[in-house]
């Protein structure tokens, strides 16, 4: 199968584009123009709406992972303005893109994250649930809505709603384990919020599930099958590491120096089931905390 990936630099795309060649299949990358490519890599500028729109030509499958780090910074209006045109410029991009194109592709996958339910305390939350109010939650509807233009023009569509998703290699984990490793560890706020957490091996082999399997279709939720709360996480994360976690942080502290993205990132509380990967009979590789860091960390 020939699939095209956006965002294939980062940390999820990396390790989608290297698991699905060992698979045999045939990955083009989009690059933004001007910038060091491979062979069957294919150009893009989201910022122009330019695309190399022939060279699409056979692409069977699509997964979008575009977007700027949610965590890359402090949510000033420039910054959030950065947030949304990552997401939503490059992804109706695409989807105007494929849906021209004369034999589309059979399946659109596009990312998402769990901040769609917004701060829902001790609620199990499925994928039948609705958004929350705030900015992360709008960010990621409106998201949704733009990579649903898929599906109205015949393309099987799948949003991927990731949970934390936890690895070595990058993205959240090796930041959060500084203070740890530092014996300055601790809870964040009263630590009472839930986590919604992945190992990037299980959020990967998802991903791959919900290309092959056209039982998968809209809201998918790429997240263990055992939220935990932060303090639990904490703990957890103390054990293996062999560290204490006797310094917690603050909620006014955590909005003195973060502001609006402590409250929707580090305070905001989503309990989420992964309801269709476990209708699928998906089998996780890491389905509790304490295994998956210690697989992860290697202890």
């Amino acid at each position: 199968m020939k699939i095209l990936i956006s965002g294939a630099s980062g940390l999820v795309g990396t390790a989608l584009t290297a698991a699905l060649r060992a698979e045999g299949h045939v990955v083009a990358r989009l690059v933004r123009t001007g910038g060091p490519a491979a062979n069957g890599d294919i150009a893009w500028d989201p910022a122009t709406a330019i695309i190399d729109t022939p060279a699409m030509k056979g692409v069977e499958a699509v997964v979008n992972l575009s977007g700027a780090s949610i965590a890359g910074g402090r949510w000033t209006q420039k910054r959030k303005k950065i947030l949304r045109s990552s997401r939503i410029g490059p992804t109706r991009l695409l989807v105007d893109s494929i849906s021209r194109l004369r034999t589309k592709p059979r399946v659109f996958l596009s990312a998402s994250a769990t901040g769609y339910y917004g701060d829902r305390g001790d609620k199990i939350l499925t994928e039948s649930n609705g958004p929350g109010g705030d900015f992360l939650s709008t960010l990621a509807r409106d998201w949704e809505a733009e990579a649903n233009r898929a599906e109205l023009n015949g393309i099987r569509t799948v949003n991927l709603r990731f949970g934390l998703i936890l690895s070595a290699q990058g993205g959240v984990l090796p930041k959060m384990l500084v203070p740890f490793r530092l014996g300055l560890g601790g809870r964040l706020g009263n630590g009472r919020q839930w986590i919604s957490w992945i190992s990037l091996e299980d959020a990967i082999a998802a991903a791959r599930l919900a290309i092959a399997d056209e039982r998968f279709r809209g809201p998918v939720n790429v997240v263990a099958p055992n939220p935990v709360r932060n303090l639990e996480f904490t703990r957890t994360v103390a054990s293996v590491l062999r560290r204490p976690a006797f310094f917690p942080a603050p909620t006014f502290m955590l909005r003195l120096l973060l502001g609006q993205m402590a409250d929707e990132l580090l305070l905001s509380s989503q309990r989420v089931r992964p309801g269709r990967l476990m209708t699928a009979g998906y089998e996780f590789h890491h389905d509790n905390l304490d295994s998956a860091l210690s697989a992860i960390l290697g202890r």
